[in-house]
């Protein structure tokens, strides 16, 4: 099987390790690109196919530190976001990204035609750090973004930072109405799941895999 080609991405500043903790908080930095997206090397690439290809956009908040050290999406050890995707059926195998991603652990999302970004680039121990401005910023950025790749689906993982991003104080988990937000594409459907952080004790690996089912069962059907 041919491999899906990806845009590259950096090693990790760790080189393959876990980092200490002492180590981490050089990753707080004003770095607006803290950790390298995961994308299909479309569609700036020559030969590669058109626009609207991508099954799924997964939108995190922005990177943890440990994220950051290793240059890896939800990889500090307890996060529940890659056990919930293997259990939702999404990778082939359970991926441990604490000392960073191997080769087949991005091959295995590119195959499938899923990409990692995130709504803000730096890094940050907490998510709450991030101010109003920047999550207002980030959602128009995010749409213009989404405009240009044309995935079929859009989910961003944290119900708190959607509502900030995009004024919808009211909005719940789920499938979202775009028609309110200026400039999404029409044909990409936008879901919101929740944080998949250890703090957030209203869900479990089970209750968040459940999620991502109904998430790519709206991606893939034709």
């Amino acid at each position: 099987m041919t491999p899906t080609p990806g845009i590259p991405r950096r090693p990790s500043p760790m080189g393959g390790r876990r980092p200490r903790r002492d180590e981490l908080a050089r990753f707080a930095t004003d770095d607006p690109a803290a950790i390298d997206d995961i994308l299909p090397a479309y569609p700036e690439a020559p030969g590669m196919p058109a626009r609207g290809v991508m099954r799924l956009l997964i939108v995190g908040i922005n990177p943890g530190l440990w994220t950051a050290a290793v240059n890896a999406p939800f990889a500090r050890p307890g996060n529940r976001f890659w056990p919930s995707l293997h259990r939702a059926g999404l990778t082939d195998h359970l991926v441990d990204a604490a000392a960073g991603l191997s080769e087949e652990d991005e091959a295995q999302l590119l195959r499938r035609s899923i990409g990692l970004t995130n709504l803000v680039g730096r890094a940050t121990a907490r998510a709450d750090e991030l101010t109003r401005d920047e999550l207002r910023a980030a959602g128009t950025r995010l749409t213009a973004r989404v405009a240009h790749l044309r995935p079929r689906v859009v989910a961003i993982a944290g119900i708190t930072a959607f509502r900030a991003a995009y004024a919808r104080p009211k909005a719940v988990l789920g499938v979202q109405d775009t028609t309110g937000i200026a400039g999404w594409p029409a044909e990409v459907a936008l879901h919101v799941v929740p944080q998949p952080s250890g703090l957030n004790a209203h869900e479990n690996i089970d209750s968040l895999a459940a999620k991502w089912r109904t998430v790519w069962a709206s991606a893939v059907e034709e």
